[in-house]
C-alpha cells in the first residue's frame, strides 16, 4: 500500500490557512500484497528504545555530558556520576546524573583500561599502586575488579 500525505500552506492578507490533504491510499501489487494482514502487521519492525527514552530533560542533558566526558577520558560509574553532580563539575542533581549514567551502555572495564593507560602515560605505577589509584574512593572509584582488569590490560602487571 502506498500512502501519500501532504499539506499546503496558503498565506494571504496576513492570515495563514493550513489545508491538510487526507491520506490517500492506493494499492500497488507487490509480492506480499496477498499476505494476510495479521502476518504483515506481525512482521513490522519493532521500535527499539534508545537509552534516552524515558529520561527527563535534565537527565538527557546529563547523558549528553557523560558521553562527552567518556569520549576523551576514562571514568568509573561512580566517578562519572560525581563529575556530573559536583558543584565543581556540571552541577546536575545526583539522581539525574545517576539516571543519565545508568541509561548509557558503558563497558566499565574498558573505561578502567583507558584510565590506567592515561596514568601510565604520565608517570610510572606498580601494579598494586595503579590498582589502588583506580579503585580508591579518593581516586577514580572503580571497583577492585575493574581496576585490576584495567591495570593488567594497560601492562602495569606484566
Amino acid at each position: 500500500m502506498k500512502l501519500i500525505k501532504g499539506f499546503f500552506m496558503l498565506v494571504g492578507g496576513g492570515i495563514t490557512l493550513i489545508i491538510f490533504l487526507g491520506v490517500i491510499g492506493t494499492m500497488m501489487q507487490s509480492p506480499d500484497a496477498s499476505t494476510p494482514r495479521e502476518r504483515r502487521v506481525a512482521a513490522a519492525p519493532k521500535k527499539v528504545e534508545s537509552p534516552a527514552d524515558g529520561l527527563t530533560g535534565a537527565q538527557k542533558n546529563a547523558a549528553r555530558s557523560a558521553k562527552n566526558y567518556l569520549s576523551f577520558s576514562g571514568f568509573s560509574r561512580d566517578g562519572l556520576i560525581q563529575q556530573l553532580s559536583s558543584d565543581a563539575g556540571d552541577g546536575y542533581a545526583v539522581a539525574d546524573a545517576t539516571a543519565a549514567v545508568d541509561s548509557l551502555n558503558v563497558d566499565w572495564n574498558e573505561q578502567a583500561v583507558k584510565s590506567a593507560k592515561n596514568y601510565l602515560n604520565i608517570m610510572g605505577f606498580s601494579c598494586k599502586g595503579l590498582i589502588q589509584q583506580l579503585s580508591s574512593k579518593a581516586g577514580d572509584k572503580y571497583t577492585t575488579a575493574q581496576a585490576t582488569y584495567g591495570a593488567k590490560q594497560a601492562g602495569a602487571c606484566n
